[in-house]
């Protein structure tokens, strides 16, 4: 997917948007699939929607925004909405809720995606109407469902029993040139104006200075984060902020999410599966502050959300700032670990084809990153096509992840794309690189 887009044809962006579409119900109905009705229909977790919820939401956002508001139709199930509206009902209540069953909720969405695909058949991509140009909707839904898509797999990794779902291995990881790389820093585009199914906190584009700074080649890997908590890091509250230090004692925390000690050694839950702790893969499963507290232990500190921005889509030699760190080319396997290919982050080093132009890896896929900046709206940001989307959760709560998980869609792992989270949250594939200001000698190099 690519700003390219808009120099498709009419019946080329429509062979495009349903190409895209069943891509992402084919993940939907895999991950549905997997599990039996009893697990379906069970809360795994208070953080998260039963995967029943999830399923039918995902109908009901695609027949509101693509069946009565962009084809005009009339409405298949009215008298759903309030259940599946997200604002109306917190995940710990939803179970509760009169929702549709999984057979209901398979004919539901099935019955959508039909009245859809005729929509998509007779809609004109009419420059004139924002929500259709470029098949801005149907992009937006589509990331919808890949970002719910997401949020199943989380349910999948909290749920109890035996392994149903599975995945090849990634690609090795390779022995890094360096674990650091010096960033001379300078002005560039951050944001975007001209992805065509970029969401309205990804806009406008702007110049931000970027002060020179050093960011780690690699994310922080559990062997990394290994020698923080056998050194008593989560003891020791001189690593940790004062909220940090509280949410620690209060939730007892000794370890990443998933993490246990047996007998000597660490294993971690993945999937169901009890394995070895991987020591080069990236460490995930950490909240913000647990990123923030080992970065403090390492000497360094986590990196803004320009400075990771900055080293993800600037090229010093060009001065542009690309689409990717790789270049314009939209990801592939050899890139980034993406769109659940592997059911886990891949070791270091494993994908030297998607490095930046200044040598920083894995900066797309494998594991959401924690940066130090909180959410935020970019100069002359519009909420747009609703406030719902990012407006209302603006402000010093939510902290900002960039680059994307192992089971992000590649549909939405633009290098401009901005996920954000409570700063307690761990359920989330999250993990983090950090950062540090250069010493007077790296300046002068």
């Amino acid at each position: 997917m690519n700003h390219q887009l808009s120099d498709l044809s009419p019946e080329g962006l429509r062979t495009f948007v349903g190409e895209q579409l069943e891509r992402s119900r084919s993940r939907t109905v895999q991950l549905t699939d997997a599990v039996d009705t009893d697990d379906l229909v069970r809360q795994h977790s208070k953080l998260m929607s039963p995967l029943v919820w999830d399923y039918a939401h995902i109908g009901n956002q695609e027949e509101l925004w693509l069946v009565r508001d962009v084809g005009g139709r009339e409405p298949l199930r009215q008298d759903i909405d309030e259940l599946y509206d997200a604002f109306e009902h917190p995940r710990a209540e939803r179970p509760s809720l009169p929702l549709l069953g999984p057979s209901e909720t398979r004919a539901y969405v099935t019955e959508v995606r039909d009245k859809v695909m005729d929509v998509l058949d007779h809609v004109k991509f009419d420059a004139g109407r924002e929500l259709v140009d470029n098949a801005f909707a149907f992009g937006m839904i589509t990331q919808h469902e890949q970002q719910h898509d997401e949020t199943m797999l989380a349910t999948h990794q909290l749920r109890a029993g035996a392994p149903v779902l599975d995945a090849p291995p990634p690609p090795p990881g390779r022995e890094l040139p360096r674990r650091e790389v010096f960033v001379p820093g300078g002005v560039f585009e951050m944001g975007t104006s001209i992805e065509p199914w970029a969401l309205d906190n990804e806009r406008p584009a702007h110049a931000v200075h970027v002060a020179p700074y050093v960011i780690d080649t690699v994310p922080v890997t559990n062997g990394d984060y290994l020698g923080f908590v056998l050194a008593g890091g989560y003891q020791d509250p001189q690593w940790w902020s004062d909220t940090g230090w509280a949410h620690v004692q209060k939730a007892s925390l000794v370890a990443p999410r998933f993490w246990s000690h047996d007998s000597g050694e660490w294993s971690r839950l993945r999937f169901g599966h009890q394995e070895r702790l991987p020591l080069d893969e990236p460490v995930m499963h950490v909240c913000f502050y647990e990123a923030e507290a080992y970065a403090k232990w390492a000497g360094k500190r986590l990196p803004t959300e320009e400075e990771w921005e900055f080293a993800a889509r600037f090229d010093q030699a060009s001065g542009r700032t690309r689409r990717f760190p790789w270049g314009d080319e939209s990801p592939g396997p050899q890139h980034a670990n993406l769109g659940q290919r592997h059911l886990r982050p891949a070791p270091v080093g494993a994908y030297p084809a998607g490095a930046s132009p200044l040598g920083v890896e894995q900066l797309i896929g494998d594991i959401w990153e924690w940066t130090s900046s909180d959410f935020h709206g970019y100069p002359g940001f519009r909420a747009w096509p609703y406030d719902e989307y990012s407006l209302v959760f603006f402000g010093p709560d939510y902290k900002v992840l960039r680059g994307g998980s192992f089971g992000t869609d590649e549909v939405v792992a633009r290098g401009t794309f901005r996920n954000w989270d409570y700063p307690i949250r761990r359920q989330i594939f999250a993990g983090f690189r950090c950062a540090r200001d250069p010493r007077p000698e790296e300046l002068h190099d």
